[in-house]
């Protein structure tokens, strides 16, 4: 009987000091998650990109003969310069047009250029928007009258997402150079990305699943953000040899309806329609249509070429990943999420099949097609 009692209170005290021990490291896990919360982003942001620009990384440094270090500095130089070039234009296309509508409203020279009359002649919207155009062109105070209710509310906004652009553009190039210490770690922190994968998972599956990761993050930041990005170049350059006002937001709006897997058209037809409406139907203009519209519709092309390489993620998972990342974390999370999403989509469909399977591994090699560990 004392010996059944002793038993008894040494399991209490057994199970006490594993109750106290959760408790202290679900403390620090939650004070070391506060402390860490403010760099989650950039961190996010770092992890998607080296991963991304290892290949590219490792082809630099061979062709160069150069140490994998020394590649990720040049290769962080170049993306730098890539970066800010585009920006520069961007910001002196706001800028111009900030600067021109405030000139205008201090010396009351708002005017709205009249329509011409090939407008009238449009199928459907010619008429009605020929009415409209001309009413507010020679009355701009029925204009105003129009648009004001709207106009506060949407320039709290138009601010707001202004500055949450300027911080997504500082924390990506944060991002970008410490994706490139990541780099010039390359093997390194392959290894230790695998080491976890197969802490967390099991030594079977840790290689495979680190593998998949790997290759899901390359699919869809080359595959959306990519494609974005090259169809925004694309179209910006038109924008800015024709001339077109606010050519710069322009650009940044096709960006980010790239992101959100939404038809560039929406940006680019009422482009378009501007240009011959103001210049008329000439050689240039029909060119710019012919750019405008190619461009527009070159993710068609790119998609096949730069998405789905040893990964299938569905385009609603990565529309869903877009919006919810915007929402709940703003233009950084308009690049983040669709990536995040697509890792956990895939991670999902692995473990899903590896209980349809009754547990049997799959071959050794990765999604990507290449043997071998994630590259980081």
């Amino acid at each position: 009987m004392a010996a059944r009692k002793f038993l008894e209170i040494s399991s209490a005290r057994d199970y006490l000091d594993v109750l106290i021990r959760a408790g202290l490291i679900a403390g620090l896990v939650i004070f070391c998650y506060e402390i860490f919360r403010p760099f989650l982003g950039v961190m996010l942001w770092a992890v998607i990109l080296a991963v991304t620009l290892h290949p590219l990384n490792a082809r630099i440094a061979g062709a160069l003969r150069l140490s994998p270090g020394k590649a990720a500095t040049l290769l962080v130089l170049l993306a730098l310069l890539c970066l800010i070039v585009p920006l520069a234009f961007l910001g002196e296309s706001i800028a111009s047009s900030v600067q021109l509508a405030l000139h205008s409203a201090q010396e009351w020279k708002l005017e709205i250029p009249p329509p011409t009359e090939a407008v009238q002649g449009w199928p459907v919207i010619g008429e009605p928007l020929y009415r409209i155009w001309m009413h507010a062109s020679q009355d701009l105070s029925w204009a105003l009258q129009q648009v004001a209710p709207h106009l506060k509310d949407l320039s709290k906004t138009l601010l707001v997402k202004l500055a949450g652009v300027g911080t997504g553009v500082l924390v990506f190039v944060f991002a970008l150079i410490i994706a490139g210490l990541f780099l010039a770690n390359g093997e390194r922190s392959a290894h230790r990305a695998t080491v976890i994968a197969q802490r967390i998972f099991s030594p079977e599956r840790g290689a495979e699943l680190a593998s998949l990761c790997a290759a899901t993050i390359r699919a869809v930041a080359q595959g959306v953000v990519g494609i974005a990005f090259i169809q925004m170049l694309l179209v910006g350059v038109g924008l800015v040899l024709m001339g077109v006002p606010g050519a710069g937001l322009l650009a940044l709006l096709v960006l980010l309806l790239g992101i959100m897997q939404l038809p560039v058209l929406l940006i680019t037809l009422p482009v378009v329609l501007y240009v011959f409406s103001q210049d008329g139907v000439g050689a240039t203009t029909i060119l710019f249509a012919i750019w405008t519209i190619a461009a527009g519709l070159s993710d068609n092309v790119l998609k096949p070429l730069m998405l789905g390489r040893g990964v299938s993620v569905p385009m609603p998972v990565v529309l869903i990943g877009a919006l919810g990342g915007m929402i709940s974390n703003g233009i950084i999370g308009l690049f983040i999420g669709p990536v995040v999403l697509a890792v956990g989509y895939e991670l999902f469909n692995s473990w899903v099949d590896q209980a349809q399977n009754g547990g049997e591994q799959p071959a050794a090699e990765n999604p990507a097609g290449e043997p071998g560990a994630a590259r980081p």
